[in-house]
């Protein structure tokens, strides 16, 4: 069990602290216990391409690694023992809960930006702007346990290596557009990357709680991320009941507009991961991993693309049957109907008596 004896005693409001814990560690997890299912189909079919992501370095001279470790060497702080200490032992925290034997190195560098990321397909660095470590503050280590921990969650993922491919394709943009047709073909293929850029987010968040394993922690991360940091002038309650007003308006022209503000964004909203977040913690996942039902890395080699492509599936259907957005509601009663129309199709192709002269 991982000590969370550092935060004091409390009772737990919802967004407040916790009082001091145990953490569950997650002996021998695969990352295909906290990717979405849109993530995972993806990834389940890129693990099976062995060498895949060393014929991406080789064809796109793409990510000299070992420039951008000397760039970040000569001009952000590596956090060690003495050097953000606490962040130092924070990451070696998570990556204990995640079972992570291969920690990767942590950097801080300066930037007002909230923003961090994760690169390097062979040996992934973990990159946080200063404006985000003053964000999360230092009085609360569970927020930046969600915070590295969805940082980690990347890089067991191995989600680098199609962001690596989604910048390149970006950087191409002035040659394909040249080429006719090119403009299409790529809007059509970055738009895809885009989504699974969004998606992957998702997953780093579901990474980020286990953890941490303190849900209240995350919608605090989330809370100050939209709003600045003001958390002390939010409401957790109202908080989410804005998600819920956007992620389920009526209005299909909201609908259509939502769609191309999201269109070239790789994160989602910090309202709405919030929200996709909570979704994922009450429906069980979380609390039935935590118990220890969890898929395990020894069976990432020969996980079935199919499975992960279905659940995928699955995930879009069940999305569109809950949602109230007009737009998704449209796009499910089309497909109803589609499939009605298909069978009535069938039905009456099956009546109709054989072609003598056939």
């Amino acid at each position: 069990m991982a000590d969370d004896s550092e935060n004091g005693p409390g009772a737990d409001d919802g967004i407040g602290r916790q009082p001091a814990r145990t953490r569950t560690v997650l002996t021998g997890i695969s990352s295909r216990a906290w990717e979405h299912p849109a993530d995972k189909g993806a990834l389940v079919a890129l693990r099976r391409l062995k060498g895949f992501d060393t014929l991406l370095k080789t064809l796109s001279g793409l990510v000299n690694e070992r420039s951008m470790r000397l760039l970040l060497l000569g001009s952000a702080v590596r956090a060690d023992e003495r050097n953000f200490a606490r962040l130092h032992r924070l990451l070696a925290d998570v990556a204990a809960v995640l079972d992570c034997q291969d920690v990767p190195e942590l950097y801080v560098r300066a930037s007002p930006e909230f923003n961090a990321f994760t690169i390097g397909m062979s040996k992934p660095i973990i990159v946080v702007n200063s404006g985000l470590v003053d964000l999360v503050g230092t009085d609360d280590d569970d927020e930046m346990r969600f915070l590295l921990g969805h940082e980690l969650g990347h890089a067991m993922s191995g989600h680098s290596v199609y962001r690596t491919l989604l910048m390149r394709l970006l950087g191409l943009t002035g040659v394909l557009y040249a080429v006719p047709g090119g403009a299409l073909g790529l809007r059509a293929i970055t738009a895809a990357l885009y989504e699974w850029s969004r998606k992957s987010e998702l997953s780093a968040d579901r990474a980020g709680l286990l953890a941490g394993q303190n849900p209240a922690a995350a919608t605090r991360f989330h809370m100050k991320l939209a709003s600045g940091g003001h958390l002390d002038d939010l409401d957790a309650t109202s908080f989410f009941a804005q998600g819920n007003e956007y992620t389920e308006t009526e209005d299909l022209r909201d609908s259509v507009l939502k769609l191309l503000l999201i269109e070239n964004q790789t994160h989602p909203f910090a309202v709405v991961r919030a929200c996709e977040l909570r979704r994922w913690t009450e429906s069980g996942e979380y609390t039935t991993i935590l118990g220890g039902t969890y898929p395990r890395r020894e069976g990432d080699s020969t996980a079935k693309i199919s499975d992960a492509a279905q659940e995928a599936a699955a995930s879009y259907g069940d999305a569109f049957q809950r949602t109230q957005d007009a737009l998704g509601m449209l796009l499910h009663d089309l497909a109803g109907w589609m499939g009605q129309a298909r069978l009535w199709l069938d039905e009456r192709f099956r009546q109709q008596p054989p072609d003598d002269d056939a």
